[in-house]
């Protein structure tokens, strides 16, 4: 495809198509074709499907029709009485892969960045053209779900591993060569389902068995989703029925399920966050312009603590040297050896060698001398969240580094303006704020501090990039964006608690609105005293303008009255036996009687949701935090705001923003002032506008 970077299918594509396989089925009746081979002239091979297209249309016969053709075409394909051969000289994504399983045969050309696979569950879709149905056929219905709910990327081992593909090739013309031998060798294939008396491995339905794999397939994706996220039982279904059915007809099911699904505001909300968000942040559109792209070296990291250990080995990962600081090497060398418990359990799984693993290790330098970190370009400090104690390690850290080099706090609430007075180059001062863990968590959020300069920003976010997390850029200011909007969620659930609602249904309300965890739990996991700490703190900070929130009076007697602060300490809002799963305690109902005048579910779920959107807007109404991509990708990355949503602004989007403002300036009155809607918000609403 002319001007564009990768191969995409859409109507272009379909129409070129067309004469193509015309001329393949005419050299075949002259006797004069004996094998296809598919391959790209671009670095990928097919990257899937027209998203701009599928995103931008409404109209249900129009995408049934368009992607029953791209069915057709792939079917003629596959019936041409020739083998065909997918020589796949780069990542096949989405329906780029679905082109290759309508192919005989599939050989993957081996690349550290090649990646194949079926990602569409991730967008709230299922494959459409083809790919449910084949696979099924390939590898059975239970081999087949598991593929395609997942929705996992997979590397070339991996791939043929699973059975995805049928080889691998070390280069191009290896690649070309084993086609050639493929075709000579199987000159007359025929695919399973075409093949009479051919059945699916594993069976149908039908079979006891699988009957049985199905209802349990059905109760856990009900238990994991629950009922928020329509593509994975789309996908069952499609399995389900399209097993009963004849080949063409199974294929004129998953195109239905596709219509429905894509149609739906799940994939809408989905699509917008992880394809038009996600790609804006990894383009660079928070980075400032005109600033050429950093390359570091060598990083130091201060605290060899959860969070500093865990920075230091996905640096090291990304294969930068990494000077590991604390107040003794012992404790360093413990920091260290969490970076090699994380790579044990890689060389247990076959995903990496004892070899590599010895590499990344040796980048590591674990340390209690600060001149150590002299030829670092970049030094990240990660102690406790104590101005005083931020303040004495950048100035110890600043005597050994040059003035190229850049300083970063990981802090969560503090600050950056305020603790880059401790540098002597406030202009080099950031904030990198890791979320834990930090190996499986893929957000930082990047904070400018009033003295940043822009090349220390271009600099700290070419450094997220680089260690393979998605950076969004936030300017300075009190718990910043995700920690001040994350904080209006657990604090909503305290106030339902003191409001007298059941403390089971307030933890519901939080996962039946598609959070990750009920705002109880939550609450416990970070630890109720640290959120008095900070709050106490901006007490101190704000004199005359603090105002305390509904919901602190709950942290402060589970505190300093009941001494439950939390998980760490064994107690809080949940009891946590040794040997058992935790549970409710039993006496959250005596010292927060329930009241007499329940709120519903829906009531309870809305008020959850509708506090953090709403602490949104006011970010973006205080330029906190500017862009909408950064804003959705933040809340779903940070804290896990209902992904099935979208993140908090298209939550608003997906709610409607004159219906949202209603129903805010409703529950203000009922509630409280925090739901009044901001004046930004009713703007837009009012203009028609919304976030995108």
């Amino acid at each position: 495809m002319e001007g564009r970077d990768v191969n995409i299918i859409n109507h272009e594509v379909g129409k070129a198509f067309i004469p193509v396989l015309i001329h393949l089925k005419k050299e075949k009746e002259a006797g004069e074709l004996s094998g296809v081979i598919i391959t790209s002239a671009k670095k990928s091979f097919l990257a899937g499907g027209d998203l701009d297209y599928l995103y931008e249309t409404q109209d249900a016969a129009g995408i049934f029709k368009f992607i029953e053709k791209q069915k057709e075409i792939f079917r003629a394909l596959e019936t041409l009485a020739v083998p065909v051969v997918a020589g796949m000289n780069g990542s096949a994504l989405g329906s780029g892969f679905e082109l290759a399983l309508a192919c005989n045969h599939r050989i993957l050309l081996k690349g550290s960045k090649t990646v194949v696979g079926l990602p569409e569950v991730n967008m709230g879709l299922l494959p459409g053209v083809g790919g449910v149905i084949r696979l099924m056929w390939l590898l059975g219905i239970e081999k087949a779900l598991k593929i395609l709910t997942k929705g996992e990327r997979y590397k070339p081992e991996d791939a043929l591993a699973v059975g995805l593909v049928d080889e691998l090739a070390n280069d191009y013309n290896s690649m070309i060569d084993k086609a050639h031998a493929w075709i000579k060798a199987n000159p007359n294939p025929v695919r399973p389902w075409d093949h009479k008396g051919y059945k699916i491995p594993g069976g149908t339905p039908h079979d006891s068995k699988v009957a049985q794999m199905v209802a349990a397939a059905t109760a856990m994706m009900t238990r994991k989703t629950r009922n928020l996220y329509p593509a994975p039982h789309a996908i069952l279904n499609t399995l389900v029925e399209g097993s009963t059915l004849d080949f063409d007809t199974a294929l004129r099911v998953e195109s239905r399920y596709f219509t429905q699904l894509l149609l739906g505001r799940e994939a809408r909300n989905m699509t917008k966050a992880f394809w038009y968000d996600l790609n804006s942040i990894r383009a660079g559109k928070s980075r400032p312009k005109g600033i050429g792209k950093f390359r570091p070296r060598k990083i130091g990291v201060i605290g060899a603590g959860m969070m500093g250990s865990g920075i230091a080995y996905v640096a090291s990962m990304s294969g930068l040297e990494v000077v590991l600081k604390d107040v003794s090497k012992s404790v360093a060398e413990r920091g260290k050896s969490y970076s090699k418990q994380q790579m044990n359990k890689q060389v247990g799984r076959g995903r990496m060698s004892e070899e590599n693993k010895k590499m990344v290790l040796d980048r590591i330098k674990p340390t209690e001398t600060a001149a150590d970190f002299e030829g670092c370009d970049l030094v990240i400090e990660a102690v406790f969240e104590s101005r005083s104690l931020k303040a004495a390690v950048t100035k110890e850290a600043e005597q050994y580094i040059d003035e190229y080099s850049i300083f970063a706090s990981n802090t969560s609430t503090l600050p950056i303006t305020g603790l880059a007075k401790a540098s002597v180059r406030p202009e080099n001062f950031v904030g990198l704020h890791f979320f834990s863990p930090v190996d499986k968590m893929k957000l930082v959020e990047i904070i400018i501090g009033e003295q940043t300069s822009d090349e220390t920003l271009a600099r700290a976010f070419d450094f997220v990039k680089m260690i393979r997390k998605f950076p969004i850029v936030v300017n300075d200011g009190r718990g910043f964006y995700t920690s001040r909007v994350f904080g209006t969620y657990i604090l909503e659930g305290a106030a339902l608690l003191e409001e007298g609602h059941l403390p089971i249904m307030i933890e519901n309300a939080g996962l039946n609105a598609g959070m990750p965890v009920g705002p109880l739990a939550v609450s416990d996991e970070v630890s109720m005293s640290l959120s008095l700490d900070i709050e106490t703190q901006a007490e101190q900070d704000l004199g005359a303008a603090y105002v305390a929130r509904p919901g602190l009076s709950v942290f402060e007697k589970m505190v300093k009255e009941l001494k439950r602060p939390g998980k760490a300490k064994g107690v809080g809002y949940y009891e946590y036996p040794a040997n058992a799963k935790k549970h409710l305690w039993s006496g959250l109902t005596e010292h927060f009687p329930p009241s007499d005048n329940q709120l519903s579910m829906e009531e309870m779920m809305e008020r959850l949701m509708f506090v953090q959107a709403l602490e949104t807007v006011r970010c973006m109404e205080e330029k906190v935090i500017t862009s909408v991509a950064d804003a959705n990708i933040g809340s779903i990355f940070g804290w896990g705001f209902a992904p099935f949503k979208g993140g908090t602004l298209q939550y608003i989007n997906d709610y409607g923003l004159a219906e949202f403002v209603a129903k805010a300036k409703e529950m203000a009155a009922r509630f409280g002032t925090r739901f009044e809607p901001p004046k930004l918000l009713m703007d837009m609403a009012e203009a028609g506008e919304s976030f995108e």
